[in-house]
């Protein structure tokens, strides 16, 4: 028997957050995803008069496809790729790998080169469609979150089908402030941290890119990043799991960064120019979403956390920066991890993890649930 909160997220994913119509067509990415919702997908899909194209993939197929990977076969990959890309209007992808670190043996160099050779299918799907990921709930996540599976599955559930319109309409005193804004300063154990972003748009994130959701993000100036930020939460890249990274900034650009794997983190800050330098500035609001599992579609939207981003800027809101890489590192703030501040030129924005003008104030947990 399907489980009923199959049919009920599948129809979020479709109508609210793809917003398929009649006459158009859905890439539908499955990374080990059970059986059945991928069919509770098709049938959603179908039933708006849209068309499904199926993609089921496996973690461990993919581990050695990368492996091996060269330029004539990455090249083959990304024309076909975008072949079907520009076929679509809509793009949902979910993974559910059980092994988080599947990928962590694979050569970085492997990685890297294949990350850049399918970097231009990556920036049409999301400049140039209606996109949304997100992940499937396996034991794995819940031994990440410390939860029983059982436990874990309802949580996720409860995340990803939440009231996201009500989300919509109490974030846009955020976007608007965070669009106007143009000096941004960062404060707390370990950070001390300036920018610009002058000009720069902000978007809001309300369920309709990421599922779950409940993040607005801008970008800095790139070369006004100023001082350093100290990460409190572990962070998963390339199938590597990265603690306590610590990044110093001039004018703009990572100058040092450290870890509990310094050797690799540099390396992956290398991979090109653009990978020391910022390409998103988010702040963090979902009220379910309290603790991290090293999981970035959750982590960053962590209640009173934030996210800063080396590498690739989003078009939507962009500083011009270009990079293979696109690496969301996650600071909490509420008052248990420490606390922090965020300032938007000179007034106190949110104060450990706490939205304190009156218009944000809809933003905080206990007004958002």
């Amino acid at each position: 028997m399907t489980d009923p909160r199959y049919p009920k997220l599948a129809k979020l994913l479709i109508e609210y957050s793809a917003k398929l119509n009649r006459g158009e067509a859905v890439l539908l990415d499955m990374i080990d995803v059970p059986d059945e919702f991928t069919v509770e997908l098709m049938r959603a899909a179908r039933k708006v008069g849209a068309t499904p194209v199926v993609e089921t993939r496996h973690t461990r197929v993919l581990r050695e496809s990368q492996k091996g990977t060269d330029a004539s076969h990455a090249s083959l990959v990304r024309d076909v790729e975008m072949f079907r890309m520009k076929k679509v209007q809509a793009y949902i992808a979910i993974r559910g790998a059980a092994n988080t670190s599947e990928m962590s043996d694979v050569p970085a160099d492997k990685m890297q080169f294949y990350a850049k050779t399918l970097r231009p299918v990556q920036n049409y799907r999301v400049n140039k469609t209606r996109w949304c990921v997100l992940r499937w709930p396996t034991s794995s996540m819940a031994q990440a979150a410390n939860m029983s599976t059982e436990a874990f599955e309802n949580f996720y559930f409860d995340v990803c089908t939440m009231d996201y319109r009500r989300m919509e309409r109490a974030m846009q005193p955020l976007q608007r402030r965070m669009k106007l804004a143009n000096h941004v300063h960062l404060k707390g154990p370990g950070t001390d941290l300036t920018f610009s972003k002058k000009g720069i748009d902000a978007i809001a994130c309300e369920g309709l890119r990421n599922i779950p959701d409940g993040e607005c993000f801008s970008c800095p100036v790139k070369d006004s990043v100023e001082g350093h930020i100290q990460f409190n939460t572990p962070t998963i890249y390339a199938g590597t799991k990265f603690e306590n990274v610590r990044l110093e900034f001039e004018h703009g650009k990572i100058v040092k960064a450290t870890s509990n794997n310094t050797k690799k983190l540099n390396e992956i800050l290398d991979t090109d120019a653009g990978a020391r330098y910022i390409g998103e500035f988010s702040l963090g609001f979902n009220p379910h979403i309290l603790s991290p599992m090293c999981d970035i579609l959750f982590d960053e939207k962590i209640a009173g956390s934030l996210h800063f981003t080396p590498g690739q800027a989003y078009e939507v809101a962009d500083n011009g920066n270009r990079s293979a890489v696109h690496w969301d590192m996650v600071l909490i703030q509420r008052k248990e991890w420490g606390g922090g501040e965020v300032w938007f030129d000179g007034e106190l924005i949110r104060k450990n993890g706490l939205f304190l003008p009156k218009d944000l104030k809809p933003l905080n947990p206990e007004n958002l649930k």
